[in-house]
């Protein structure tokens, strides 16, 4: 027997059906709590860069994919640093602040060289014994140049309230149209690595890189705004960095100045310092290192130098529309929703997961290969929030799948013992949903005369009497490890074997078909008085083949086992009347329980049935010498030894009154060698 295919739309019906019941179980406040989940999730993957410990790891990957994509270029002729050493220092005789006069020198060497724009990264912001020497060389200049500012406002770190008014003063003393002022600041991350552009903050003068292109007649009007990534490069080897840098007292003195006259002419010239523990900044190279020159930290001055060049390249990064972050957002949280519904192997399951990992690490990368902005795309967000999405959806399946488990194994429990119901909610897959065929202990117990009864009663009289009959009887079945089939009436349905098999089916059937034979003579002794008298329980037992599964239809489905197994049980529990028994097992269910509670009662062919079946009543208490007589004599008529059986008989009668056995001697006497007695 198969099952009937079920269509799409039936399937979809039935998953509408699971969700409204699964949102029916969780109530409001987990519903609540799962959307709030679902929204942090979102914020997460869209906003990960503006949240603590999350905003350092999207720092740490930027870095690597700036690191990793970073173009090589050779030592740039358009712009030289022009730098002080530890050298100048210590032969000028002056650390802090750096030596005017050395500067002031250099610098007319440098006009004569005839130089695009100078650009100096050394703030004036205290008064000096040479400044006079320094804005006589200033007020002299041809070439364009701009002078370092910095405001306590914009950058604290670098000068007090006091230094920037001694800087003002001082640049406001040495202003012409040739010499003027230019911000250099430098705006680090919350780690401290300068990977942006800094604002253009109002009442600051433009930016050193910008001023400088704008003089040389190179300005870009887009980068008067920008705040996107600082495209830093890396040499070609070792030996050729670049950006040409070269000492200044080198070209403070006029008979090696010409020597490098060659990186001066036509150039952007930056001047700053060049010293170990001052002015240097963490970049993107700090965390992975420079693959060619090793070095991880970059004076301010080649930051500022750095992002000229990227002006003069017009190499603006393709920008990434802000909406765009929150619409992948939105499909990271759909994602790991959905992955929480996924079902099946382990293997698949992780694959995926696996699989929407790297595409939310490769996808940045590939951007960023791209030539497309990532400073500030998610990437560890994407994960983590994905991660919250899967986990919200995933609790939330969990309490419904528990809840779901609960009233599943509540209404298996109904007619399967829990061990069983607990096995099938956690493994489906051992309920068949299609008829199979299975070897089956099928035990039938019936209430003697109830029929008669209930014609004497009242109907809630009736209810009353056999409710707490057939719970007796139910419990004794799942006690036993037992499935319930049915109750028709009075009758009581089972069978061991199905939806779960067991070693022990066999003894656990004869045991319970004694125990509800027990449990009924009880209930007889407990009948209310003024009630007819309740006759006894009998049962049926046999073994054989049966199909079992779910049948009804698709409106209304039973589990339960169909077959001449089962209708032989039922003749067995019908034959006990005729035979003055209790509890009739067949030989076939007696050879595989185990036990020796029996005591065989001869061959019967029963009603319905042409094959005759040999029976055995149970009997626990029934005398081991008198069991052995009892087979003895169904033994001898087995073997037509008529001397024996009348001997046997005999032997028998001395046991007392029995109606089972008086019934078996008459039915021997009315058979010949080993014939069966047909039951009426």
């Amino acid at each position: 027997m198969t099952e009937r295919r079920r269509s799409p739309r039936e399937r979809r019906g039935d998953t509408a059906r699971s969700l409204r019941r699964g949102i029916g179980q969780l109530g409001g406040a987990r519903i609540a709590i799962a959307l709030l989940m679902l929204l942090i999730s979102l914020q997460v993957a869209a906003e990960s860069w503006r949240l603590p410990l999350l905003r350092d790891a999207e720092n740490a990957l930027y870095d690597l994919r700036a690191a990793n994509f970073a173009p090589g270029a050779d030592t740039d002729k358009r712009l030289t640093m022009v730098v002080y050493t530890a050298d100048t220092n210590r032969a000028a005789g002056q650390i802090s602040p750096v030596d005017r006069t050395v500067l002031a020198k250099a610098l007319a060497q440098i006009d004569a060289l005839g130089p695009k724009a100078i650009g100096v990264d050394v703030l004036f912001d205290s008064p000096q014994d040479d400044d006079p020497l320094l804005q006589a060389a200033l007020a002299a200049m041809q070439t364009p140049v701009f002078l370092a500012f910095a405001d306590a406002r914009t950058n604290p770190e670098a000068i007090t309230h006091e230094q920037e008014q001694d800087l003002k003063r001082y640049i406001a003393a040495v202003a012409s149209p040739t010499v003027k002022p230019a911000s250099i600041l430098l705006e680090t991350d919350s780690d401290g690595v300068a990977r942006r552009w800094p604002r253009q903050y109002q009442g600051l003068p433009p930016l050193l890189s910008v001023a400088l292109a704008d003089a040389g007649g190179d300005g870009d009007a887009r980068f008067a705004s920008y705040t996107g990534p600082i495209r830093y490069r890396l040499p070609l080897s070792s030996d050729r960095p670049v950006f040409d840098k070269i000492p200044i007292d080198l070209l403070a003195d006029p008979e090696t100045a010409p020597l490098v006259a060659d990186a001066i002419a036509g150039r952007y010239v930056l001047i700053g310092g060049d010293f170990s523990d001052f002015d240097q900044f963490d970049t993107p190279f700090t965390r992975t290192g420079n693959p060619i020159t090793g070095e991880r930290r970059m004076i301010g001055v080649e930051v500022h130098a750095t992002m000229l060049a990227q002006l003069l390249d017009r190499a603006l990064p393709a920008a990434v529309p802000g909406w765009t972050r929150w619409a992948a957002g939105l499909a990271v949280m759909l994602l790991g929703a959905l992955t929480a519904l996924l079902t099946g192997r382990g293997a698949i399951v992780g694959l995926a997961v696996l699989s929407q990992f790297a595409l939310f690490l490769v996808v940045p990368f590939a951007l960023e290969r791209a030539g497309i902005d990532t400073l500030g795309m998610p990437s560890m967000g994407w994960i983590v929030g994905w991660l919250l999405a899967f986990t919200a959806m995933n609790s939330t399946l969990r309490v419904i799948g528990a809840k779901e488990r609960e009233f599943a194994q509540g209404a298996l429990g109904k007619y399967l013992p829990r061990s069983i119901a607990s096995e099938i909610v956690r493994n489906p897959d051992r309920l068949q949903l299609h008829g199979e065929k299975r070897e089956l202990f099928c035990v039938f117990s019936d209430l003697e005369g109830f029929t008669k009864l209930s014609h004497a009663l009242r109907p809630e009289e009736v209810a009353n009497l056999l409710n707490p009959y057939l719970d007796r009887l139910s419990a004794i079945v799942l006690e036993h490890g037992g499935t319930l089939d049915k109750f028709v009436g009075d009758a009581v349905v089972a069978f061991w074997g199905a939806p779960i098999a067991y070693p022990d089916d066999g003894e656990r059937a004869v045991r319970a078909a004694w125990a509800m034979h027990q449990a009924g003579e009880a209930f007889r002794r407990e009948a209310p008085e003024g009630l007819p008298a309740v006759g006894r329980t009998r049962v049926g037992v046999h073994f054989g083949e049966a199909v079992v599964g779910n049948f009804g239809g698709d409106k209304r489905i039973q589990y339960t086992a169909l077959g001449d197994a089962m209708n032989t049980a039922s003749r067995l529990e019908s034959a006990n009347k005729a035979l003055h028994t209790s509890v009739l097992v067949s030989r076939e269910a007696m050879q595989r329980s185990g036990l020796d509670w029996f005591r065989p009662m001869g061959t019967v062919t029963l009603r319905g049935r042409e094959t005759p079946v040999e029976v055995f009543e149970i009997a626990p208490e029934f005398a081991d010498e008198r069991r052995t007589v009892v087979n003895q004599l169904v033994a001898a008529h087995d073997a037509g030894d008529a001397t024996l059986v009348q001997r046997l008989t005999a032997k028998v009668a001395e046991f007392g009154q029995d109606a089972a056995l008086a019934n078996l001697v008459e039915r021997l006497r009315m058979t010949g060698k080993g014939e069966s007695y047909v039951l009426g």
